[in-house]
């Protein structure tokens, strides 16, 4: 959504510089006397000021409404999972779920900064967040899928960067329980 949303703002900004260099360029030819078109010039200019602060305001609002991010309304009932990320691997206090189950990552880091990525199958990114030392940031996550899910390093961290990996299973979900 974000990435579309700043693609069609970009669009339209770069629509509207083409045409204001286009303008310019068509009535360049002509001589004038300034002094009039000066005065209209600031007069105008505070309301394309006034115009362009709202619309970037609407811009920022409308791209960045949903952060920071909440917790979900079950985050007091989810399955509390503990991951220590470390040069060069992961520890998580469990790694196998049940579809629907809701679960809160608490990722930290032993040593070095790690980006930590959550994948499905098909190696597409579903959730991702930081590992620091001392700090701990939640990644609140339900797997919709039974399947097995990767856990992978987004932030180059030495050597062995390459060879850190976790793995997480999902079976489906318990006879009347879950989706």
């Amino acid at each position: 959504m974000y990435q579309q949303a700043a693609w069609i703002i970009s669009i339209i900004l770069i629509l509207f510089v083409i045409f204001v260099f286009l303008y310019v360029v068509a009535h360049s030819g002509r001589r004038t006397d300034y002094e009039p078109i000066q005065r209209k010039g600031y007069r105008i200019r505070n309301v394309w000021f006034l115009a362009v602060i709202a619309a970037m305001g609407l811009a920022t609002f409308y791209t960045l409404r949903d952060l920071p991010f909440e917790k979900p309304a079950h985050a007091a009932d989810s399955t509390v999972v503990q991951v220590k990320a470390r040069q060069f691997g992961f520890v998580l206090s469990q790694n196998e779920f049940r579809v629907g189950e809701p679960i809160a990552f608490q990722v930290t880091s032993e040593d070095v900064n790690h980006g930590v990525g959550i994948y499905d199958e098909r190696m597409e990114l579903l959730a991702q967040t930081q590992a620091m030392p001392k700090y701990t940031n939640t990644i609140y996550y339900t797997f919709d899928k039974p399947g097995t899910y990767q856990v992978l390093c987004l932030e180059y961290c030495g050597i062995g960067h390459h060879v850190m990996v976790a793995t997480i299973t999902v079976a489906p979900a318990e006879e009347g329980k879950g989706n």
